[in-house]
């Protein structure tokens, strides 16, 4: 099926629209800018939906971040608000914490760290502004469980998550952005490595499989359905005992 970037962008802003009329009439959309084509892309959507004084984007590097220029040129070139947040001293303030409690704090758990103290962060940030928080993954990372939960993974509203990442690029292109925001090389922003390093496959093989179900490569297939099965439970509501007692005034 032919994927129209301009009549998608436009039923996305409309959504955004009616979104906030039911959620958050007035309310500011709090963006998270990392520089990336899924932050950038929808922080045009929520100027064109909502108009530029009501985005706020808000940066958050961990110490020092070698591409956060970017964010700045976005910001400038949305003419949108934006507000600096380092979690350098926060991040590092668990670290010490968690190390002195458990002996030693490594891995994963150190890698998704920084992610829950950005989406933390933010929360602060829209209740401190009245606004709702924006989530930024797309149907692509969130496939393959490439977001952290209650991290990147959360947000109030989410504009992107059904679209895969050639679908993301389509509809930035058709908002107006120039390629320096839409072909950024995405760097996860965890350990340093470009996502498709870290998956071992790109994502125009990965978005493929979605919309097709075509892979040539077995392994590469059995991979990506290996890791689409694990990670499900980031996707779902969380599992709540089905307990059915009494309820007044429902």
């Amino acid at each position: 099926m032919e994927f129209h970037a301009e009549q998608v962008k436009n039923d996305i802003v409309k959504w955004i629209k009616d979104w906030f009329e039911e959620n958050g009439k007035g309310c500011k959309a709090v963006v998270g800018l990392s520089g990336g084509k899924d932050s950038s892309v929808v922080a045009a959507l929520c100027v064109e939906a909502l108009g530029k004084d009501r985005v706020l984007g808000v940066m958050m590097p961990n110490g020092e971040q070698f591409d956060i220029d970017v964010s700045y040129k976005l910001a400038e070139h949305l003419g949108i608000e934006s507000k600096v947040i380092n979690i350098k001293d926060a991040y590092e303030g668990m670290v010490v914490q968690l190390k002195e409690n458990f002996g030693s704090f490594e891995g994963q758990a150190k890698i998704n760290l920084p992610a829950r103290l950005r989406m933390s962060a933010l929360y602060a940030v829209s209740q401190t502004v009245n606004g709702r928080v924006a989530n930024t993954c797309n149907l692509s990372e969130d496939w393959v469980g490439y977001a952290t939960k209650y991290g990147d993974g959360a947000g109030d509203f989410s504009p992107l998550s059904h679209l895969t990442v050639q679908e993301v690029k389509a509809v930035g292109r058709a908002s107006g952005l120039p390629e320096l925001f839409v072909e950024k090389v995405p760097i996860d922003g965890l350990c340093g490595m470009t996502d498709e390093e870290n998956m071992g496959f790109t994502y125009a093989v990965l978005d493929r499989y979605i919309r097709e179900g075509l892979c040539e490569d077995p392994e590469t297939k059995a991979k990506i359905d290996r890791m689409h099965r694990a990670n499900l439970f980031k996707l779902q509501p969380m599992p709540a005992f089905p307990y059915e007692g009494p309820v007044h005034g429902a």
